[in-house]
């Protein structure tokens, strides 16, 4: 193959920045941001399948969530509590490739700032869509919605329902 043959084409991508006030340590958090541990706190979440030496997410872990009616694939590129940073890609065949990352810092003794970072690159006519239906506006009501299913969860132990997907 030559480089005469390779299709290079300018991406077409959606990056949408949120800041979360977290009321609870990194200590208390950082576990949540786990594809097994997320099903107490959060009504939407759906994982088929998770791959893991340990059971819950680490490094390398993989697992599998329904998008519609399409299976999109994780894979976990970084997840490292002392740097306060996890990193995430998400493949929905055909339709797009996400980068999730979270970066996480304490405010106070008792409160933590959670700045993510979705980035999605659209690999198809259908994820081009899909783009365009993700605006600053609904990324904000999301991430709202997420913000406040984890608050609620780390008070209470339970559960936040009735909130939009996220």
């Amino acid at each position: 193959m030559s480089l005469n043959t390779v299709k290079i084409e300018q991406p077409k991508r959606v990056t949408h920045s949120y800041q979360q006030t977290i009321n609870g340590t990194i200590e208390d958090i950082f576990p949540l941001y786990c594809p097994v541990k997320e099903l107490l706190w959060t009504e939407s979440w759906n994982p088929k399948v998770v791959y893991s030496k340990s059971g819950l997410v680490e490094p390398d872990c993989v697992f599998i969530s329904q998008e519609g009616e399409q299976e999109a694939t994780w894979f976990v590129t970084v997840y490292d509590t002392e740097q306060g940073c996890v990193e995430m890609i998400k493949h929905v065949p055909g339709i797009t490739m996400t980068k999730l990352v979270i970066l996480v810092e304490p405010l106070n003794n008792q409160k933590t700032r959670a700045i993510i970072t979705y980035s999605a690159t659209s690999l198809s006519s259908l994820g081009d869509t899909l783009l365009k239906k993700l605006t600053k506006e609904a990324f904000d009501i999301s991430m709202n919605a997420w913000e406040q299913a984890m608050n609620h969860y780390l008070q209470t132990g339970q559960m936040l329902k009735g909130l939009p997907a996220f």
